[in-house]
């Protein structure tokens, strides 16, 4: 792999309204993004979808796609693609949604932020005030006062601490003992942060604009904050007695 590639990992379930716009505005970035989908067994045909974009010639190259059986879970599908990227050798690793709710352009400004030396990049709705647009308040108060729980727990200072948008160095990736992350659903987007920090890993936080999807169903649940909210205590606890730690060597 050259030097300074960059693979942009977007988790899919039932997104077909929504992939074809987001794999083309992706790829017409200027930077040479590649892009990796993984798909939980979505029945509408998003990954018949992307099959199709891959049959394009001047995609062919730059479109990857894993397919899973079913709903594994936000966090496992992540965990995956960051082995596969980290086997891979790309450089810079991106996670994003595949519903325009991050906006693509902002792919930039997190790599460049990472360029000049982060080495994660967050995209942060809560680094300069709220900048979330067409969310019902009452969700923005739960994630706002979700992440000033975190940062309360974990002494984390990290505004954004529930973000999902993000760009990581390949080191930080191979640093993280992935087997060992133990939330699956928006919890581990706090708990890779957390390790990040622990680890001693350079975090900057990038403003971005967040915005609702307009296409497609949202994927969040109560259930989803309830882990979030427990597994902060125990990924605080854990972190007291030593046993979020480095990869082992090989």
């Amino acid at each position: 792999m050259l030097n300074d590639s960059k693979v942009v990992i977007i988790p899919t379930y039932n997104e077909i309204e929504n992939i074809e716009a987001i794999i083309t505005k992706v790829l017409s970035l200027h930077g040479n993004f590649h892009i990796l989908i993984i798909d939980d067994g979505s029945p509408d045909g998003t990954a018949s979808e992307v099959k199709r974009l891959q049959a394009i010639p001047e995609y062919s190259e730059r479109i990857h796609l894993i397919e899973r059986s079913g709903k594994l879970g936000l966090g496992t599908a992540y965990i995956t693609g960051f082995k596969w990227a980290v086997a891979h050798e790309y450089d810079f690793i991106f996670e994003m949604d595949a519903d325009f709710s991050h906006n693509p352009d902002d792919l930039i400004r997190l790599y460049d932020a990472c360029h000049e030396g982060a080495d994660l990049a967050i995209g942060s709705r809560y680094v300069n005030g709220v900048t979330v647009v067409e969310w019902p308040i009452g969700r923005i108060i739960m994630s706002y006062y979700a992440s000033a729980y975190v940062r309360y727990v974990t002494g984390m200072p990290v505004k954004d601490t529930t973000a999902g948008f993000k760009c990581y160095r390949r080191k930080v990736l191979e640093t993280i003992n992935l087997d060992a992350i133990k939330l699956k659903g928006y919890g581990f987007q706090i708990e890779m942060k957390y390790n990040a920090y622990l680890l001693g890993f350079k975090i900057a936080e990038v403003p971005i604009i967040f915005r609702d999807r307009t296409k497609g169903t949202s994927k969040m649940s109560g259930g989803i904050f309830g882990e979030a909210f427990w597994g902060v205590l125990n990924m605080r606890l854990r972190s007291v007695f030593g046993k979020i730690k480095e990869k082992p060597k090989a």
